[in-house]
Order: C-alpha cells, then structure tokens, then sequence
C-alpha cells in the first residue's frame, strides 16, 4: 500500500495540471474567436445591429459617468 501511494498523488497532480491547461487553452481559442469577430464587425463599413446597439450602451453609460464625477 505504500507504493501505491506517490503513484496516486502523482496522478492526481498531474491530472488536474493538464485538466485545468486544456480548460484554459479551450477558453482562451473561444475567447480569441470572439475578439476576432468583433474586430471585424469593426472594420465594416455598415455595423451589425448588435454592434450599434452595444455601442450605444457603452457610450450612455460613459455619459453617465462622467456626469457623476463632474458633481
């Protein structure tokens, strides 16, 4: 039993080190897909609904920051 014991924590250790690098490396692709599409809804000469719409958002709550630092 106590040869079987390092054998189990080495597993363990290792198991979860590349259980956790794949999960990161499988959100960090999804992640760069979506990066890439927003760059190019950017760069076209007619923006996407969603594009506008987010970027109205982003902008009326910019407006009302800087508001509320003003007072």
């Amino acid at each position: 039993m106590i040869d079987f014991g390092p054998a189990v924590v080495l597993g363990l250790c290792f198991g979860f080190m590349f259980g956790v690098g794949c999960s990161l490396a499988v959100l960090y692709s999804i992640y760069l897909g979506g990066y890439r599409k927003a760059v190019e809804d950017s760069q076209e000469p007619v923006k996407p609904k969603r594009f506008r719409e987010t970027l109205e958002k982003l902008l009326a709550r910019r407006a009302r920051e800087s508001r509320s630092l003003s007072k």
